[in-house]
């Protein structure tokens, strides 16, 4: 029987979702550069107008991965502040979300599927046990801002698809 660790649910994907995410920016830019798209209006833009902008959504991706896994290896999970006005500022975000996530050793993070994790949620502090963190609330918010993301680049006419999303898994 396989057995998959929570480092290797948590880890590898989010650097592989991130790294997708960067690649669609990097499209984002050239569509931006051609003139097709005003940055500032893709940066501000929105689905509906109770969601939130292209901006924050990148954001909120990166600030969900690196709580999830700051929080099941026991490190602060400081958040940059969000003040990202262009794509490329959105990228350093991105890059750094990596370095970080890159940065923690699986011996941090294995082992943590019974660990009680506590995060305000809506500002009502909520208590998880690791993989229930893991798998029912962190990789399914990256996922949801970043599919959301994508779907606003696509309204943009940004040149993504599915490929760009899935990336190489």
């Amino acid at each position: 029987m396989t057995h998959i660790s929570m480092y290797q649910a948590s880890v590898p994907r989010l650097v592989n979702l991130l790294g997708n995410l960067s690649g669609m920016l990097d499209k984002a830019q050239a569509h931006v550069d051609a003139g097709h798209v005003d940055e500032a209006a893709l940066m501000s833009r929105r689905l509906v107008e109770d969601m939130y902008p292209f901006s924050k959504q990148v954001q909120i991706a990166c600030d969900k991965a690196r709580s999830v896994v700051a929080r099941l290896a026991d490190l602060d999970p400081a958040r940059d502040p969000d003040d990202e006005q262009t794509l490329a500022e959105l990228q350093g975000r991105i890059a750094r979300t990596i370095e970080f996530l890159q940065s923690v050793p699986a011996e941090r993070i294995d082992g943590t599927d019974d660990k009680d994790v506590t995060l305000p949620v809506t500002g009502v502090p909520t208590t998880y046990k690791g993989l229930q963190l893991l798998l029912g609330h962190s990789l399914p918010n990256v996922y949801f801002h970043t599919v959301t993301a994508y779907n606003l680049l696509r309204q943009a006419g940004v040149p993504v698809g599915k490929r760009d999303f899935l990336g190489d898994p």
